[in-house]
């Protein structure tokens, strides 16, 4: 049988005035009926450009397509009519975008946009698209689909858009589906609903689907092939199994080095590529990935090379299998050290926070009377010990970085208290602030916003050291120096401003600024989210360092479970303002206890191939509750798939389990515990084991 798609020779270059931008040169593939094709590699790889050009939604200018053919069907689509295109798109070919918010049109309503459609292509009245609409939103599992029908996009939930904009691509039964990045700005908890909700379509409609994602665990679980993408170029195609149990180029032995895995023991080194992908611009002579390869040699660096076939459908770019199949005999399986993990229970403690709440006024009228509070942080208390990690998770809107700013005095406590090393920093005047600032800075999640771009980094990082007289005159400079040394970068580069960096070369500079001033704790706000797996392990790698030769102390705030897993001591999970457990390491990852944590375990995606982990998964249903009315009693019982009476009628207890194991659940407290549902036996028995009492 002919495949669904067949891609031949393309090439889609971007022009400017003295540079040409190959964005896609020269790949082919071929899609069948009823096939999942996964497409991955870093940013800048060319995997969303090549998804546009399928449908000829590049700009132009400066993009355009040079050559090759796109055979849907059989027919040539870059050959096709503009009138010809507009029929193919949405009928035949969809695409879900990466970001729904920027996707949407923000001045009209989801109900406009999806029987927008359904009007254009399928002819359908307006009555009846309304009524298909409300089917679509139904069959994406959209709550309330008639009401959502009329709410504009801003007002729904990061996972409910996204549901939104799935409904839209299916809203005329397409036979290929474009997903580029559908799951990479939503919560681990979300993701694992939309891959469940995309799985379950795909199969039922017996689509195919072109999925784009940095993602490889996600691959895992989507994809029947995959293609992985370097600089414009397929460096490698395989089915998903044979790739994840037998990755030949030396690329893809890269990408699953450097990811961090839920499985693997705190102190695990993760092993980087080394370097920065190539200007697509500038491209390299020889093989493009030679600069960053630990393999290459004299031909990579003269001559690039063609894609090999292996026996086994593979296909590879790397000299390693030129005149042999025997390539991968070269690899050096990277074996990740293992750092020293040294407990901190004798350690000062220099954090102690208690109670802590922040609660945001909502305001109405003219005379701007207060009508509500929005609960982000409600009262939440832990600890923090000299040269500790401890990491910060859950689902957005759980108040992780309200938290970590109310800590820093970036915004003032509604109530509680915050003891940095004896001192409560809620009691302290402007000055005194200051004074205590140099010892407690903050790493941004987002660098680029985070830095002024009017200033060099040598300005920058220069600040606080004349802020608070650590330096004057030419020692300024000096220091200026060290600090970029420190974090891997070129001393030279101190002139150049945050526009001239990569992603995560300003990432590194926003760590420099916060370790300027010598302090002793730093809040790590979702450090590496917005960075490519193997630049995230640079990061990781380097906070680590860092905290070894400067006795920091870390609060690692995240919702990648994998990542806080390889860096923390302890870990707390937040929900709805509150922490409903708190463990060592081992404690949380090996023996979770609150039904919310062992959500979020089982949803984490894996690159184990036999896809063990996926058949346990717990999906969780919804989304997070507004914290601006939450639920009465426990806040989690409206998701909970163990909830029982006493639930949504009372607040449960922070339980001490032992070895300074805490969990926030009914299900562990022998006064209600014996009224829960037969299906919580496991958790309950656990419960009588540990014999958990209210944490004092």
């Amino acid at each position: 049988m002919e495949p669904l798609l067949r891609v031949v020779n393309l090439k889609t270059y971007f022009f400017s005035e003295d540079k040409i931008v190959r964005a896609v040169d020269d790949i082919s593939y071929s899609i069948g009926h009823n096939e999942v094709l996964g497409i991955v590699g870093e940013s800048g790889s060319g995997k969303s450009v090549s998804a546009l050009s399928l449908m000829r939604l590049i700009d132009s200018p400066p993009g355009r397509i040079v050559d090759g053919k796109v055979l849907f069907d059989g027919d040539d689509v870059l050959q096709m009519s503009e009138n010809e295109v507009r029929h193919i798109r949405g009928n035949d070919i969809a695409m879900i975008f990466q970001e729904p918010l920027t996707s949407l049109n923000p001045v009209y309503t989801i109900g406009d946009q999806l029987m927008e459609p359904l009007t254009l292509h399928r002819g359908l009245t307006k009555r009846q698209a309304e009524l298909e609409g409300v089917q679509l939103l139904t069959q994406v599992g959209v709550p309330s689909p008639a009401e959502r029908m009329k709410s504009y996009p801003h007002q729904l939930s990061g996972g409910m858009r996204q549901r939104a904009m799935i409904a839209m691509a299916l809203s005329c039964q397409p036979r290929l589906l474009i997903a580029d990045e559908p799951t990479t700005a939503l919560d681990v908890s979300i993701q694992a609903q939309i891959l469940d909700l995309m799985r379950k379509i795909q199969q039922e409609q017996q689509s195919s689907m072109i999925f784009i994602t940095h993602d490889l665990a996600v691959v895992n679980e989507m994809c029947d092939w995959v293609n992985v993408m370097y600089s414009g170029r397929i460096v490698e195609r395989a089915s998903t199994r044979t790739l994840f149990t037998s990755p030949k180029h030396p690329y893809t032995w890269g990408l699953f080095d450097c990811l961090p895995r839920i499985e693997e023991k705190q102190g695990i080194r993760l092993a980087p590529i080394h370097g920065q992908p190539p200007n697509l611009a500038r491209m390299p002579v020889g093989c493009k990935f030679h600069p960053r390869c630990p393999y290459a040699f004299d031909r990579c660096v003269e001559e690039e090379p063609p894609l090999f076939n292996m026996p086994d459908g593979q296909t590879v770019r790397c000299w390693l299998y030129d005149n042999s199949q025997t390539g991968e005999s070269a690899r050096v399986e990277t074996l990740r050290e293992s750092n020293d993990v040294r407990t901190h229970d004798e350690a000062p403690v220099i954090l102690d926070v208690k109670d802590l709440t922040k609660h945001f006024p909502i305001t109405s009228g003219f005379l701007q009377r207060t009508v509500g509070q929005v609960k982000a942080v409600d009262g939440i208390s832990f600890t923090l010990r000299e040269g500790e990690t401890l990491g910060l998770v859950g689902e957005s809107g759980c108040g992780k970085s309200t938290a970590g700013r109310t800590i820093l005095r970036l915004l003032d406590p509604t109530s509680g208290s915050v003891m940095f090393h004896g001192t409560d920093l809620a009691s302290l005047d402007s000055k005194k602030l200051q004074e205590m600032r140099k010892r407690m800075q903050i790493i941004f999640q987002d660098p680029y916003s985070s830095l002024n771009p009017r200033r060099s980094i040598g300005s920058i990082l220069a600040q606080p050291l004349k802020i608070h007289n650590l330096a004057k005159g030419k020692e300024v400079g000096e220091k200026v120096a060290d600090i970029l040394q420190r974090v891997g970068m070129n001393p030279e580069h101190a002139g150049r401003y945050p526009h001239e960096f990569s992603g995560g070369q300003r990432q590194r500079i926003g760590i420099a600024r916060a370790i300027a001033a010598n302090p002793d704790f730093i809040i790590a706000d979702e450090p590496v989210s917005a960075l490519d797996v193997s630049i995230q392990a640079q990061i990781i790698n380097l906070l680590q360092d860092l905290q070894s030769e400067l006795g920091l102390s870390y609060i690692f705030i995240a919702h990648d479970l994998s990542v806080v897993r390889s860096v923390s001591n302890r870990v707390a999970v937040m929900y709805l303002g509150q922490i409903v457990e708190l463990a060592s390491n081992e404690g949380l990852y090996e023996d979770p206890l609150h039904p919310y944590t062992r959500a979020l375990l089982s949803a984490v995606p894996t690159v184990d191939p036999t896809g063990a982990r996926a058949s346990s998964r717990i999906i969780l249903e919804g989304d997070v509750p507004s914290p601006i009315n939450p639920p009465s009693g426990c806040r989690f019982h409206t998701r909970c798939p163990y909830c029982f009476s006493v639930c949504p009628e009372v607040e449960p207890l922070l339980l001490d389990a032992g070895n300074e194991h805490f969990v926030k659940c009914h299900l562990y407290d022998p006064n209600y515990s014996s009224a829960a549902p037969p299906k919580a036996e496991a958790l309950v028995s656990r419960g009588r084991e540990l014999n958990p009492e209210p944490a004092s």
